[in-house]
Parts: structure tokens; C-alpha cells; sequence
């Protein structure tokens, strides 16, 4: 599988460690940054082409996930969800690593490095990365509303009208 990955300045050494882990476990990875340590950089365009290169992965069939790091995992989070087609979820143990995948078919995790140790980080990602979407009915049928809301701003009508 392609993982990419991306990162702020608090998620630069787990973001190097982790590279390592998932080479060794068979992934391809691709860093999309940063290359080095700055404490005021802007990770946006990181998470960002990060998650465009997960749905163009996707797009032309291959099998690809995202990685995003932070000091909380909040901002990169909300940066990688800023692209069409991405679900990025925000991780914090193995019960919502497999959840993100198994019911929301999350695409990207974001996962704060300043809230976890390595051990803890490695162990998300790769639940994450080995749990399939269940494509359960409820949850395939959710994640179109999801689709057409950001593709067009369609929602279900409001029960309450």
C-alpha cells in the first residue's frame, strides 16, 4: 500500500520514525513534508497535498491511505478534509483507528504527537492501515450524504419542516 504522509513541526520526528516502521512493514510511503524542523511552519499545504495525492492514488486504482500529524492532529485533520473525497478522521486509540476505517471508510488519519507516544502513534496506524471498510448498507449509504453535500450541498430533507 502507498501511505502518505505529512506533518507539522510537532509531528516531525514521529512522522521520521513512522516512515521507517511502515517501509519495514511492506508500504511504500511518500513524505510530503516538511523536510526539516521549523517551529512556526505552516502545515496546511502539507496535509493538503497529502490528501490530494491519497484521492488521486484512489482515483487511478491504487491502494493508497494518508497520515497526518500534528501537536493535537485537530488542524491537520481539518486541512486534509479540505479535499474533495477525503474522510480524515482524528485518532486517539485503536477503537477509533478501527472505526474510522470499518464505518466511515476514512481515507486519511490524523493523529496528535504531542498527545501520544510512539508505540501508541505506531500502533493506530497500523489497526488503521489493516482494517477494512465493513461496507455495511447504513454506513456505505451515510458516506454518500457525506459525497453529495460536499459535491453539491444536497442533504436529506429536515424532518422538523
Amino acid at each position: 500500500m502507498r501511505i502518505h504522509i505529512a506533518t507539522d513541526h510537532a509531528g516531525l520526528d514521529f512522522s521520521t520514525q513512522l516512515q521507517g516502521h511502515l517501509r519495514a512493514a511492506g508500504h511504500e510511503v511518500v513524505d510530503h513534508g516538511p523536510i526539516e524542523y521549523d517551529a512556526i511552519d505552516d502545515y496546511p499545504a502539507f496535509c493538503i497535498r497529502a490528501a490530494q495525492a491519497v484521492i488521486a492514488d484512489q482515483r487511478a486504482g491504487a491502494d493508497a491511505l494518508g497520515v497526518v500529524f500534528g501537536g493535537s492532529g485537530n488542524g491537520e485533520q481539518i486541512a486534509a478534509n479540505k479535499v474533495e473525497g477525503v474522510r480524515a478522521a482524528l485518532v486517539w486509540n485503536l477503537s477509533t483507528a478501527e472505526l474510522a476505517r470499518e464505518h466511515n471508510d476514512a481515507n486519511v488519519i490524523s493523529i496528535g504527537a504531542r498527545q501520544h507516544t510512539y508505540d501508541e502513534v505506531t500502533s493506530f496506524i497500523d489497526r488503521f492501515i489493516e482494517t477494512p471498510f465493513s461496507g455495511d448498507e447504513r454506513h456505505v449509504r451515510r458516506i454518500s450524504q457525506i459525497a453529495d453535500f460536499e459535491r453539491d450541498g444536497s442533504l436529506l430533507p429536515d424532518p422538523r419542516a
